[in-house]
């Protein structure tokens, strides 16, 4: 009879263990569906949001909510113009390099060779010459024959 009810205990502590740790699991479980169902709603604000900034959906949203959204393009659209700036004047910086590595690799060159520095250079100064032309742009003159 002892050794009935020592079995009989020994289970309820087994059960009431595994009890404790189905009770976590639903907590768990709990927690993870109210974690998806705040990501759904994140991601769904996230999409508007999107939508929004490309222009659709905009039919609900208030003056204030467009000056909003404008006023976030406009400050995204300066952000995107300066980088797209800074990497034109980048290029131009390692093209301006590289013209003057060539310049001074052709003079070497023509120096090493007894060539005469290139017409097309861009080391020398160029004379210049104005050329005035009589160019008319426009219809014709018509011009009245004198009788004498």
């Amino acid at each position: 009879m002892s050794k009935t009810i020592e079995r009989y205990e020994k289970r309820e502590k087994d059960n009431t263990g595994i009890n404790n740790k189905l009770a976590a699991v639903d907590q768990n479980t709990q927690n993870v569906k109210e974690d998806a169902q705040s990501m759904a709603k994140k991601i769904e604000l996230l999409e508007n949001s999107k939508q929004k900034l490309l222009g659709n959906g905009l039919e609900p949203c208030s003056l204030n909510e467009l000056n909003q959204l404008e006023t976030n393009l406009e400050r995204s659209l300066s952000r995107i113009r300066e980088r797209k700036n800074l990497l034109f004047r980048q290029q131009i910086e390692k093209l301006k390099q590289e013209e003057k590595r060539l310049e001074e690799e052709n003079a070497n060159l023509r120096q090493t060779c007894g060539m005469k520095p290139s017409p097309w250079s861009t080391s020398t100064e160029e004379e210049t010459m104005e050329v005035e032309t009589e160019l008319f742009i426009g219809p014709p003159e018509r011009r009245r024959i004198q009788n004498p």
